[in-house]
């Protein structure tokens, strides 16, 4: 965890990290294009100064909280969920428990937060806890460190959001008539999966909201209304949590029996399962129509522990990959639109096994296909080592997405962009050194990663 060493996460061979180090050199002071996270619009927009270190760096970080639990620490000393907890006291039993962090990527972000962010070079123990949060409180009581500064000072030329469909929207206009590129993503899930709590008043909500009938084809015009409030509010991309990236295309008549079926409660777990692959096919059918790009994360079995998803909420640590399969659920969706002009579908994964069996010979395929970059659980240094050695030999270094950090955590997105950099540059050096890449050719690579591919990608 020495991030003072600039040769950090580069290749260990000398001659390599020469090489490594002069890629490195092309990118490591370009913007940042964050073109998926879920960082609160709120917070830019209003930009009070953050409340204290706990809060900011480890209640709502959940690869933090997760592993703390995993140790032994309760969620509610580390005040997840709202449960109020003295923030010294959580900043406290973090450090208490550092060593649990140890050689994960977890530790290495927030140690590059310290240091980059903070100019805190003091390891983290139990006995300079308190020092090293006194330091944090006296930087956050600064103006240099209220949201928006902290969004110019990091170089984010573009920052995505992942927001409701419902959502007005007025956070994002406020910060893009002052300058930043803050941009809504268009989150359906709750809208589109019968399994969610609240399902058929969510449903009522969302025909309201847009005065349509309550028929399926209300319904889909209803959807679409919200993609194009979306859209005037400058989003370029749909977001899709889906358990599996099924697709089914239906005739009208059986998806409007299944819609009242759905809606009525009196669905089978496969009516569920049909209706959810079926809008899965009816967002890319939007998105062909109307140019958002889509993108998908799937296999992921969230709220696996019920008695932590009833105490403290969603997203607080406890979704756990599933293995997943692409080629045969997303068949129908690719016969109707793969070969579509202008469609651009992100595959996402947490089940790293599909990324040289699926997700790149499709992506070497169809022109409408990309590999969405590491993704939760795969976006530490190893992992993104191995997701490029996978995917490159089938396809290349430009059917990708860019990096994602994906992230809550706002602080930790430069350190994040800054691991993937570093990561890319041991790689295309290891190719320079065996020859199947020139130098000049793997600079030109190193910076379309960050640049180039996410711009195009996501329409930029």
């Amino acid at each position: 965890m020495n991030a003072a060493d600039p040769h950090r996460l580069l290749p260990t061979e000398p001659h390599l990290q020469h090489i490594a180090a002069e890629l490195l050199g092309a990118t490591e002071q370009l913007p940042i294009i964050s073109p998926h996270g879920h960082v609160p619009a709120e917070m830019l927009a209003e930009d009070r100064p953050f409340p204290n270190p706990a809060e900011l760096l480890v209640s709502g970080d959940h690869y933090l909280t997760r592993l703390l639990h995993a140790g032994g620490v309760s969620l509610e000393r580390l005040g997840v969920g709202g449960h109020a907890a003295d923030p010294r006291e959580v900043w406290r039993t973090v450090a208490a428990h550092w060593t649990l962090f140890a050689g994960t990527a977890t530790g290495y972000w927030l140690t590059e937060e310290l240091r980059e962010v903070f100019g805190i070079t003091t390891d983290l123990t139990a006995d300079s806890a308190d020092e090293i949060y006194d330091q944090i409180s006296g930087r956050l009581s600064t103006d240099a460190f209220r949201p928006r500064a902290l969004l110019r000072q990091f170089g984010i030329d573009v920052l995505a959001t992942t927001d409701d469909p419902l959502d007005d929207l007025h956070h994002h206009r406020t910060l893009q008539d002052a300058g930043y590129r803050v941009l809504p993503t268009f989150r359906p899930d709750r809208f589109l999966d019968p399994g969610t709590s609240g399902f058929a008043d969510a449903i009522a909500q969302l025909l309201a909201a847009e005065a349509q009938p309550g028929t399926f084809t209300g319904y889909l015009e209803a959807l679409r209304a919200r993609r194009r409030h979306f859209i005037d509010h400058g989003a370029v991309s749909t977001d899709h949590g889906v358990l599996t990236p099924d697709t089914i295309d239906l005739d009208p008549a059986e998806a409007d029996a299944l819609f009242h079926r759905v809606l009525r409660g009196a669905a089978t777990a496969d009516d569920a399962h049909r209706f959810r692959a079926h809008m899965l096919l009816q967002m890319a059918a939007m998105s062909v129509e109307d140019g958002m790009v889509m993108t998908v994360h799937p296999g992921v079995f969230r709220g696996h522990s019920t008695a932590t998803l009833q105490r403290f909420g969603p997203d607080t640590g406890h979704d756990i990959p599933v293995t997943t399969r692409f080629v045969d659920g997303l068949r129908p969706v690719l016969e109707r639109f793969g070969l579509e002009p202008g469609f651009h579908l992100i595959l996402f994964t947490v089940d790293e096994t599909t990324y040289s069996r699926e997700i790149a010979p499709l992506a070497g395929f169809y022109p409408s296909v990309y590999i969405g970059a590491p993704w939760w659980f795969l976006d530490a240094p190893d992992a993104i080592a191995r997701f490029r050695s996978a995917v490159t030999e089938t396809a290349g270094f430009y059917r990708g997405s860019g990096f994602i950090d994906d992230t809550r955590a706002f602080l930790s997105i430069p350190a994040r962009h800054n691991t993937a950099r570093r990561v890319d540059a041991g790689f295309l050096a290891r190719l320079v050194a065996q020859g199947r890449l020139t130098l000049d050719q793997a600079q030109r690579i190193a910076v379309d990663l960050v640049d180039t591919i996410p711009r195009k990608a996501f329409k930029l």
